[in-house]
């Protein structure tokens, strides 16, 4: 997580510090698509990211664009449109949760402190960029990285804390 202070000085002399949150980004898929159009093909690109702030804050979208560079930065943008608050318990999640998405089946569970993040693929990314440092994931039946994600996604807004709301506990 970068934090940056901006300081502004305003007409009395009052200086005022504003922080501003930087998230990390990852992206999970990058792909070459193509259109047949009357006068031939038209080559795209299609690109799925994970934005995070490794405090509880992450987001995913998939955006395409002429260039590999302009579907990135628009997936990062609608990521940042779309965040969740990951609840967390001591540096891992509240309790165990098994999601089905389409052909992905998800299922994390709480770990004890210092097992890390023991999951693979694109749940690896998503986990680590929300900022839980333990948790044990399994991808069952699905090898699409995007419905991985999304079950993910799904699973982590599912978690409830304690007390029945998603509010970040540490």
């Amino acid at each position: 997580m970068v934090k940056k202070t901006v300081s502004q000085q305003n007409d009395n002399s009052i200086e005022v510090v504003k922080t501003v949150e930087e998230f990390e980004q990852k992206i999970i898929d990058l792909a070459r698509v193509t259109r047949v159009m009357a006068g031939g093909k038209r080559m795209r690109f299609r690109a799925c990211v994970v934005i995070g702030n490794k405090n509880g804050q992450i987001g995913y979208a998939i955006a395409k664009g002429a260039d590999v560079t302009l579907a990135v930065n628009k997936a990062a943008t609608k990521a940042k449109k779309n965040l969740l608050t990951v609840a967390r318990y001591k540096e891992t999640i509240p309790h165990e949760v098994r999601l089905k998405y389409k052909a992905a089946n998800i299922i994390l569970k709480p770990a004890p402190i210092g097992t890390g993040i023991k999951a693979g693929g694109a749940v690896r990314d998503v986990l680590a960029l929300s900022g839980i440092a333990n948790v044990v994931a399994k991808i069952i039946g699905s090898n699409n990285k995007i419905n991985n994600v999304k079950a993910t996604f799904l699973a982590l807004q599912s978690l409830q804390t304690q007390s029945g709301n998603r509010q970040i506990t540490e």
